[in-house]
């Protein structure tokens, strides 16, 4: 088929020729759809049975816990045995809980408690999917195809951003909550299709790379610990994701108040603020997919997380609907061009036998960003969520300001 072959020969979709990465990538764009629903759903559904932003930030901090007390374990597991397992695992265990919190709306029985029971059961198990899923992309392309198939996968993640949210805030309009949750339980059973088609080989953990089975669980997790301070390229990359995600990533958290009480938009109005975030995030991922090799990471890094923080200063001072939005488009851009580049240039500059742990340690950035929406929900039920928003995001930018200052060599990361 002449359209597909010219496809694939384009720079942006040249992973896709690889069979496995394709099936990966056809999964990915289900689960990522679920993913961004949930954004707006879960936090829609905390605040209409409570009508707290405090507790829009709790319903996020549960899932600090197993995130922080897993992930370690879960890198170690992904360098270890088989990464398709996992994957498979996580993906028919969320989809079961996506159906509970359906199945309970509908009946009229959900209850706030049943919502941070799902949360923490999902991010137990979504603790050993992301590593294992980030991890086996290595096991499915070249090294010099890496980047790229970060950048498809970004790709697929910020279509999802940008569609996700819209999607749920009109089924949501339309059917309630349920009828959004539902529908990401059959995401995930879709997803899960493209999954099993995998090849065993291909998904094995990386044990067949030295890393023996009679090593303890413990002296793994602090061989990769090791690995990842010592390496300067992922400790660099490291210290500015988490600086992001404690300072800036936090504000979503607030955006059910930002769209029903201060833009007076409801739930369809804060999906399409999602939705906005993701073009923004599309047209930054496809500039990574295609030209992410050529491209000076550390600057883009840095220099992202700054202009991330200093968009999200300007969207809390917008009284106007049209001016978020496109803000937000600007926000989605620093976004990924910060996010993108940390997850190539850790998996660049780690070995087979350490990239699991190594992407666990990323994926700890989520505890991070969950403590940053504990505060920032606290912080705004004291001084207001336009301060609380302020505050933090200016204190993100200056944190690049002062990482430049203190680590010069971070700008010079290819």
């Amino acid at each position: 088929m002449w359209p597909l072959a010219a496809l694939l020969r384009l720079r942006a979709l040249a992973s896709l020729k690889y069979r496995d990465y394709r099936l990966l990538w056809f999964g990915h764009v289900f689960t990522s759809m679920a993913f961004w629903m949930d954004q707006v759903t879960r936090g829609w559904l905390i605040y209409e049975l409570t009508d707290s932003t405090v507790q829009l930030g709790l319903v996020r901090g549960v899932q600090a816990i197993p995130i922080l007390f897993l992930s370690p374990i879960a890198g170690s597991a992904a360098d270890r045995y088989s990464r398709k397992t996992q994957i498979l695992i996580a993906q028919i265990i969320d989809g079961a809980m996506f159906g509970a919190l359906a199945i309970l709306i509908f009946a009229g029985q959900i209850q706030p408690w049943h919502v941070y029971v799902t949360a923490f059961a999902m991010a137990c198990v979504q603790t050993f999917q992301q590593p294992a899923r980030a991890a086996i992309i290595g096991d499915v392309v070249p090294r010099e195809g890496l980047t790229n198939a970060i950048g498809l996968n970004s790709i697929i993640f910020n279509v999802a951003r940008s569609t996700g949210p819209a999607l749920a805030g009109v089924l949501i309009v339309a059917f309630g909550t349920g009828g959004a949750f539902a529908t990401q339980a059959i995401f995930y059973l879709l997803a899960t299709y493209w999954t099993l088609r995998l090849r065993a080989a291909a998904a094995s953990g990386t044990g067949r790379h030295g890393h023996g089975h009679a090593d303890s669980f413990a002296r793994s997790i602090v061989e990769g610990w090791k690995f990842s301070w010592r390496n300067l390229e992922v400790r660099t990359a490291l210290i500015v994701v988490m600086f992001a995600s404690l300072l800036i990533v936090p504000f979503t958290t607030l955006l059910p108040v930002f769209a029903r009480d201060i833009l007076d938009v409801g739930a369809s109005g804060q999906g399409f603020l999602l939705t906005a975030m993701g073009i923004g995030a599309l047209g930054s991922a496809m500039m990574i997919a295609t030209f992410g090799d050529r491209m000076p990471r550390g600057l883009f890094m840095l220099g992202g997380v700054a202009l991330y923080g200093l968009g999200v200063v300007a969207f809390a001072a917008s009284p106007w609907f049209q001016l978020s939005m496109a803000l937000m488009i600007i926000v989605g851009f620093a976004n990924v061009c910060s996010h993108a580049l940390v997850q190539t240039v850790i998996q660049s500059y780690s070995p087979a036998e350490f990239r699991g742990r190594a992407i666990a340690l990323f994926h700890m950035s989520q505890v991070v960003m969950t403590v940053g929406s504990m505060a920032i929900g606290s912080l705004a039920a004291i001084i207001g969520t336009e301060w609380a928003v302020v505050l933090m995001a200016s204190a993100g930018a200056l944190a690049m300001l002062g990482m430049h200052i203190a680590l010069p060599q971070a700008w010079r990361i290819r």
